[in-house]
């Protein structure tokens, strides 16, 4: 059990990065052709891991449907939500949105598959969200309505619907299918979906003159947040189940914040200590119910 908490929290890490690298394409690559690409890179590693552990197995009508709209979801409208939103909004302001996916997830999760929803799994929740509030706006959490809700801040709340409704699915996915084939179905899904979307903006061929640094963005935003971020994700909600798997995400917007001081030289604060003090604390107490049983 350790070992799928300490690989949820490198997802988070990697998650985080995420948001550093999308804001650095912002101005360089269009929203829709830096999703085609992220998940095309994604999509041909994900299919060589596949075939050489588990081959690709044939899924019913049905699987495909789940399938489908995993990439629809989870792929395609999550990236264009992501890569339009952080053209608008910084990094740090959407990470902070993101942190509201636990919260979705775990009130969906109870819906639909009747998770139970302890006193103590609720603290924790409320715990992390506090301590990403505080670390996300330096210890001012009245200063995010500061400059109000506006498109950006929209685009990004539209990743939490989109990847609450990717958990939730994801579940019913793995009934039949490993995670490693669910991830990978799913990301040629959401692939040829974007791949027919950047067509027709006819933008595609301009990845030869994008400079070196957009492309380092690209195969980071490929690897790490999506091929190894979404198996160790998909591993986790199939161990401990979605809501308890989503209270990592609380990580997301602290990991990205701590990237942002070490890449850019932002200082560590207080804030950011406290903050994720809290995270860590919350997190720990949404996943007691799990150790118990």
């Amino acid at each position: 059990m350790i070992g799928t908490y300490l690989k949820l929290y490198l997802v988070a890490f990697f998650w985080g990065g995420t948001f550093v690298a999308g804001r650095s394409l912002s101005g360089e690559v269009d929203p829709v052709s830096a999703a085609f690409y992220r998940f095309f890179i994604a999509s041909l590693f994900l299919l060589a891991i596949t075939i050489k552990r588990e081959s690709l197995p044939r899924i019913s009508f049905q699987q495909l449907l789940v399938i489908i709209s995993l990439g629809a979801s989870g792929i395609l409208s999550y990236n264009l939500c992501f890569f339009n939103g952080l053209t608008l909004i910084k990094a740090s302001r959407a990470s902070l949105i993101i942190a509201l996916n636990p919260v979705f997830i775990t009130l969906a999760a109870a819906l639909i598959h009747r998770e139970p929803l302890p006193k103590s799994r609720i603290l924790g929740i409320l715990l992390s969200v506090s301590g990403a509030i505080i670390v996300i706006t330096q210890g001012y959490p009245l200063s995010m309505f500061d400059s109000g809700i506006g498109r950006g801040e929209l685009l990004i709340f539209g990743c939490v619907i989109s990847w609450t409704i990717y958990t939730v699915i994801g579940k019913t996915a793995m009934r039949g299918l490993s995670p490693l084939v669910s991830v990978c179905y799913s990301s040629l899904a959401g692939t040829i979906l974007l791949f027919f979307l950047a067509l027709s903006q006819g933008n595609l061929a301009a990845v030869v003159s994008y400079p070196l640094t957009a492309h380092i963005s690209l195969f980071y935003l490929g690897m790490f947040g999506t091929v190894i971020g979404f198996i160790w994700y998909f591993q986790g909600i199939k161990a401990i189940g979605p809501a308890r798997a989503a209270v990592f995400i609380n990580f997301v917007p602290v990991n990205a914040v701590l990237l942002a001081t070490l890449i850019l030289g932002e200082p560590l604060t207080m804030a950011l200590l406290t903050g994720g003090f809290l995270v860590i604390s919350g997190s720990y107490l949404a996943n007691a119910e799990a150790k118990k049983t």
